[in-house]
């Protein structure tokens, strides 16, 4: 019988790996958090797919960097939590966050898809949560 002395260590061991190996989901709404549009294009496909409330296009890694950029200039987050995720396929995850901001509540859908071997974002909508 193991002696309760090591079940801390047995309940780290068990968590480390969780912790240290934030998937992409995770990872997006950190950024996400942080109004950093730089480092959240380096997530993005080629070009992407953008809405940033009623405005949709096709844009570049660059352009899309921009568009972010000044949405997370106009409105600042305050904090975000995961409402919907689908990551039951090795190559396609689908999320949906709430994102808060000073100016107000956001609903951001994030599709991403392998593109050769890594997760990439194809999809990113931010539009105003209805309530």
């Amino acid at each position: 019988m193991m002696k309760l002395k090591y079940l801390p260590i047995v309940v780290l061991l068990y968590l480390v790996p969780t912790v240290c190996l934030a998937g992409p989901i995770d990872k997006i709404a950190e950024l996400i958090k942080q109004g950093n549009a730089h480092e959240l294009a380096k997530y993005f496909a080629a070009s992407v797919d953008i809405t940033v409330v009623d405005n949709t296009n096709v844009y570049s890694k660059v352009q899309a960097e921009v568009i972010l950029e000044k949405f997370f200039k106009e409105n600042k987050p305050l904090s975000i939590a995961v409402l919907h995720r689908v990551n039951s396929s090795a190559t396609y995850n689908f999320t949906v966050y709430l994102l808060n901001t000073d100016k107000g509540k956001y609903r951001v859908a994030c599709t991403m898809k392998e593109v050769e071997k890594a997760m990439v974002v194809i999809e990113l909508r931010i539009e105003t949560e209805k309530t």
